[in-house]
């Protein structure tokens, strides 16, 4: 069966926002119509569904790299910033919006935080069984596409 490594982000990350739409625990806060999305941006994002776009991304990345913080994801979803006439330098995505987002996910029961042996300390968030699912749900259904795009897929 097809795995979401085996998918390219672009044709899984579309496909999962649409099956992220359907849940209710992810919905878009009020404050997004407004939000930049890092510092190195100047504007709000044009799409409609970017709220759900990036929810699909974060849970990709989680499920490749997990257990990963919210640091290091808005350092994953950051860029370049134009200082002018000074060399551009690297900046983070906005933290805020990465911590909502998995906070909702984690109420969807899709990703879970995993803690030291003690239970004191968040080393990262993972997959849960469910998202896991998920992923793999969606892939399979993407499957098709992508051999259509990327013909060298079929070994997969």
């Amino acid at each position: 069966m097809t795995t979401f490594y085996d998918i390219p982000a672009d044709l899984l990350v579309p496909a999962l926002a649409v099956r992220l739409e359907g849940n209710s625990s992810i919905t878009e806060p009020e404050w997004a119509e407004y939000v930049k999305t890092g510092v190195h941006k100047e504007r709000p994002p044009t799409q409609k569904n970017w709220w759900y776009l990036r929810n699909a991304a974060i849970l990709r990345k989680v499920g490749r790299m997990g257990p990963i913080g919210v640091n290091h994801l808005s350092q994953e979803f950051g860029g370049s910033k134009d200082r002018g006439a000074a060399p551009n330098r690297a900046a983070a995505g906005s933290r805020h919006i990465i911590r909502t987002s998995l906070q909702q996910m984690e109420d969807a029961g899709l990703i879970t935080s995993r803690l030291n042996a003690a239970g004191t300390v968040n080393r990262g968030r993972v997959l849960t069984a469910a998202g896991h699912k998920l992923l793999d749900e969606v892939a399979h259904e993407v499957h098709p596409q992508a051999l259509e795009q990327y013909p060298g897929l079929d070994k997969y």
